[in-house]
């Protein structure tokens, strides 16, 4: 895929940055090659790092990183990480869209849990391996890993195995909480949405996804890909990030 060449002229609109957050079992390497892409089309791109640690808490640190961009922004999320902007964003006149890749778009209200759950098709909870972690505190929590035998198969089946080992490795584990956290606001309500709808996905059921997409009205389009969409399709998500990016000039 080619992007369309930005141009830099006087007088050229001023292009939005474009901030991702990664969701779960991942981290924001996972956006590489999507960063690669827009980066040669001119965008300004920020792949934020997903403290993964509870819903609030996430959300208000993609946030404090949002409060620090001095221009318009396309927000966009991967798997949890759609949950987490869909808070971010809530009260920043500066993000003008939001896209969902893969991911969860709940209404308040609503936990990541919840709604994997709602739909048949995930086949998340059976390559889990639960490991204790302290609060700061006191007490204990419990971060969930893919296990690193079933992570291609189960988050990565479109991504060649030598890439997925090093994914499986590198992984960096979400709090159980994070999941069960109730959503408090839903930005999708009053910002255009947009959504990449990974067919072949077990991680997040399609017909969540399509559930989610439809309910907040968002412009969507479906890849046949693994939840892993943005590492084995960067084109694709690159494309819809930029469509949502070209919007603003509407």
């Amino acid at each position: 895929m080619n992007l369309k060449p930005v141009n830099h002229s006087a007088g050229a609109p001023v292009l939005p940055t474009i901030v991702l957050v990664h969701g779960a079992f991942a981290d924001s390497s996972s956006w590489n090659g999507v960063v690669e892409r827009l980066q040669r089309a001119g965008y300004p791109v920020i792949a934020a790092a997903n403290p993964l640690r509870g819903l609030a808490d996430d959300a208000a640190y993609v946030a404090s990183v949002l409060e620090g961009v001095q221009r318009p922004v396309v927000l966009a999320g991967h798997s949890y990480g759609g949950a987490v902007i869909s808070e971010a964003a809530v009260g920043n006149a500066q993000v003008k869209a939001l896209v969902y890749i893969a991911a969860f778009t709940p209404d308040e209200g609503e936990s990541a849990l919840e709604l994997s759950g709602r739909f048949p098709g995930s086949t998340l909870g059976a390559a889990l391996t639960p490991v204790p972690f302290p609060l700061p505190g006191g007490g204990s929590g419990t971060d969930l890993y893919i296990e690193p035998a079933k992570f291609h198969d189960q988050f990565a089946a479109d991504v060649p195995e030598p890439v997925t080992a090093l994914m499986a490795a590198t992984q960096r584990p979400v709090a159980a909480s994070a999941l069960e956290e109730k959503a408090s606001a839903a930005a999708w309500k009053s910002i255009p949405s947009f959504s990449l709808i990974a067919t072949e996905d077990y991680n997040i059921p399609p017909a969540a996804q399509q559930f989610m997409a439809q309910r907040a009205h968002a412009h969507t389009v479906e890849v046949k890909a693994s939840h892993a969409v943005a590492v084995s399709q960067p084109d694709a998500v690159a494309r819809l990030i930029e469509q949502a990016a070209q919007s603003l000039a509407h």
